[in-house]
């Protein structure tokens, strides 16, 4: 069995573009979304550039402020 170990820092800002990306195309701005989500906009802000380590909580949150699963969340995070 393959064991894939993936960097930290490198997968934090992977989903934190994947966030920007998605909220960039609702065309709304990271305060506006953070508000959608109960979420702090400068919390917010750091995940979209990778100095956050997300809790599943917040993923939720922020899947679900996308309106879409964790799982295409996610997708082509890496």
């Amino acid at each position: 069995m393959t064991l894939f170990v993936m960097d930290t820092k490198t997968l934090q800002k992977s989903f934190g573009m994947r966030c920007k990306e998605l909220r960039a195309g609702l065309g709304c701005s990271q305060e506006q979304f953070a508000n959608l989500i109960e979420m702090d906009r400068s919390y917010y802000a750091n995940i979209e550039v990778g100095r956050r380590n997300v809790s599943l909580s917040n993923l939720k949150k922020i899947a679900d402020g996308f309106q879409i699963s964790i799982a295409e969340l996610m997708r082509g995070v890496s």
